[in-house]
């Protein structure tokens, strides 16, 4: 664990200085200050007292960061609180450890998370968990050796203990079911470019195609996102479009997620097309408030929030016991498809439907 003195070293101060800090008991200039809280928080330094304490006492309090409380959707927007379900996933089993759950929000400022970690371990926290908004990677201040820290939804370049959606796996195995209900012109909407989910289910889904000898068809994939949701509208009504006016349409749009497939339904039924009898949609997240009220109901793939809450608590625990760990990191979390009335099985409605196709034609 560091110490006061390698704190001072690292900011270039005496050890005076960094305790005039901590004690706030005598006047210290502000650009002084600003480099003794860096170099405690880069160094994971917790005050000794505190840390006399830590190595002393078993505290029982687990520490967890999180934007989950400040962060609310819009009231007319749908959104499903990734962050709040895994709270809950985590709460669970650290209240069937007998562990205290000890929550801070971010309020949406990723500059407070180190001071959150040291006020965290000046109150005996034996574990730390940080729970991201949606998968992404993250850089956070080290944490003490004797203070283990778990990401959930997140993962850092450092090798932290990580529990994150397997975000592939659930895109291919959902557009591998597609393929089994007889569809073979299958778009996909993606999210944001940026993203690492989007890397993820575009790599899944291309999996899928490839496992049924589908050859990949660029013109099928399209972006639907832009920057704000005016825009997104404009870029799904575009895709629909482009999508509808291809030699051979699609015979299933897949979303990116339950909100964009939502928006979808209208598009479509605007255009006089009928789900899904004229064309099939399917999403991803199985937000049961958009996919079990839509009709028809829409099929989608779990991203398990709550159980990525819960392996995330679990694994905190194993390493707060000083067990060995055996486990892959990141550990990846997978989802059931949910499969409801959105798709249409063409199996069963036209025995050469391939032939139509081939032909250029869209059997309904």
């Amino acid at each position: 664990m560091a110490t006061i003195y390698d704190v001072a070293k690292a900011a270039g101060v005496s050890p005076k200085t960094v305790s005039r800090v901590l004690n706030a008991d005598a006047p210290v200039g502000k650009g002084t200050r600003e480099a003794v809280e860096k170099a405690m928080a880069d160094l994971g330094y917790v005050p000794s007292s505190a840390a006399r304490m830590m190595r002393s006492t078993k505290s029982g309090l687990v520490g967890l960061i999180t934007g989950a409380i400040s962060h609310r959707p819009e009231p007319t927007e749908p959104n499903g609180l990734p962050d709040l379900l895994i709270v809950q996933g985590i709460q669970h089993v650290m209240s069937a450890c007998g562990m205290t759950l000890m929550i801070a929000d971010t309020g949406g400022r990723f500059d407070r998370i180190p001071h959150l970690m040291r006020t965290f371990l000046e109150h005996r926290v034996q574990g730390l968990i940080y729970v991201a908004e949606y998968h992404q990677k993250v850089t956070l201040p080290p944490a003490p050796q004797d203070c283990p820290l778990v990401l959930a939804n997140c993962f850092d370049e450092a090798g932290t203990p990580a529990i994150v959606p397997d975000d592939r796996r659930g895109q291919r195995d959902l557009v591998a079911r597609l393929i089994q209900a007889g569809h073979r012109r299958i778009a996909y909407l993606t999210l944001p470019k940026g993203m690492v989910a989007n890397r993820l289910r575009v790599e899944g889904y291309k999996q899928a195609l490839a496992d049924a000898g589908i050859p990949y068809d660029a013109d099928l994939v399209l972006s639907g996102y832009m920057d704000g949701k005016e825009r997104d509208s404009q870029m799904l009504w575009d895709a629909i479009d482009r999508l509808m006016a291809l030699p051979v349409p699609p015979t299933l749009i897949c979303c990116g997620n339950d909100e964009m497939a939502m928006r979808i339904y209208g598009i479509l039924r605007t255009r006089g097309l009928k789900v899904p009898e004229d064309i099939s949609v399917a999403g991803f997240d199985n937000y049961r408030v958009i996919a079990e009220t839509l009709y028809p109901p829409l099929t989608t793939v779990e991203l398990p929030y709550r159980a990525i809450g819960g392996r995330a608590a679990e694994r905190l625990i194993s390493l707060i016991a000083g067990e060995a760990n055996a486990q892959t990191n990141p550990t990846l979390v997978s989802g059931p498809v949910s499969w409801r009335s959105s798709v249409t099985d063409r199996r069963t409605i036209e025995p050469n439907v391939h032939l139509f196709e081939a032909n250029g034609r869209n059997p309904k």
